[in-house]
């Protein structure tokens, strides 16, 4: 796969059209109304994002010509049921309806099966993991663990992935009653991609936020950190930090 020109299921992606906010919100809205040739425009100026989470995929060995097409089904999904009202942009509704499409493609249809070594070195981990967390108190790094199997990082990384059933970015792992904490405010963003803070134009609009949100905003998404390493590194706790991004957004998204 080369990063500027591709070619999958016979198509030039490299010169896939790009359609600009305000024309995917106008078609959104031509949709609803029951336009088919609005939807078949926002399919096809929509296939480049489906191609940058195909790109994500590309090392697992799975032919990019099923993995692209799969996509375009979870981009076709969240065409239809996207609400224009929701006031978000239709990439952050997308790409995780675009992502669990795929994955459940690779879950159901992979015939490979994890060995029964690869299950040892996972529970052997995991039973070690335990050890080292009841005597230092606290959880141990993948490197201790791999050092205290006598094993490679890279081992033990890919045993314990292996074992693991896939879940949504939406799934909820904490609530204070008033902010709740998703599997995806977990994730630090490290990729190249456009991440959501270049996706906003926050220009100026971000100059008019406080110093605690601006380090939060920088921290999380031009640093990569997850919203528990920024918590640790400003002093605060995970909640508040949650709390303090989404409102950060919304002011930019209002004076935007």
């Amino acid at each position: 796969m080369y990063l500027n020109k591709v070619e999958i299921c016979g198509v030039n992606t490299s010169q896939l059209p790009v359609l600009k906010e305000e024309e995917k919100q106008e078609l959104l809205e031509r949709i609803q109304k029951g336009d088919k040739e609005a939807r078949q425009k926002m399919i096809n100026g929509n296939l480049r994002l489906v191609l940058s989470v195909v790109r994500k995929f590309v090392n697992r060995g799975e032919n990019l010509d099923d993995l692209f097409q799969v996509g375009c089904i979870g981009l076709i999904k969240a065409i239809d049921h996207f609400d224009p009202s929701l006031n978000v942009r239709f990439s952050t509704y997308g790409v995780p309806m675009i992502i669990g499409e795929i994955r459940r493609f690779l879950r159901d249809n992979n015939s490979i099966r994890v060995s029964r070594s690869m299950r040892d070195t996972a529970y052997k981990a995991m039973q070690v993991k335990e050890q080292l967390t009841n005597e230092n108190q606290r959880e141990p790094t993948i490197d201790q663990i791999a050092e205290a199997m006598g094993r490679s990082k890279e081992d033990v990384v890919f045993a314990l992935e292996a074992i693991v059933e896939p879940v949504s970015l939406y799934e909820p792992v904490y609530s204070d009653g008033g902010d709740t904490i998703y599997v995806m405010d977990q994730i630090g963003d490290t990729t190249d991609d456009k991440t959501w803070l270049e996706e906003i134009a926050l220009r100026e609009s971000i100059e008019k936020l406080g110093e605690r949100e601006k380090k939060i905003l920088s921290l999380r998404y031009m640093a990569g950190k997850t919203q528990m390493e920024v918590a640790q590194e400003i002093g605060i706790s995970q909640a508040q930090v949650s709390r303090l991004e989404k409102s950060a957004l919304e002011r930019i998204k209002k004076q935007i």
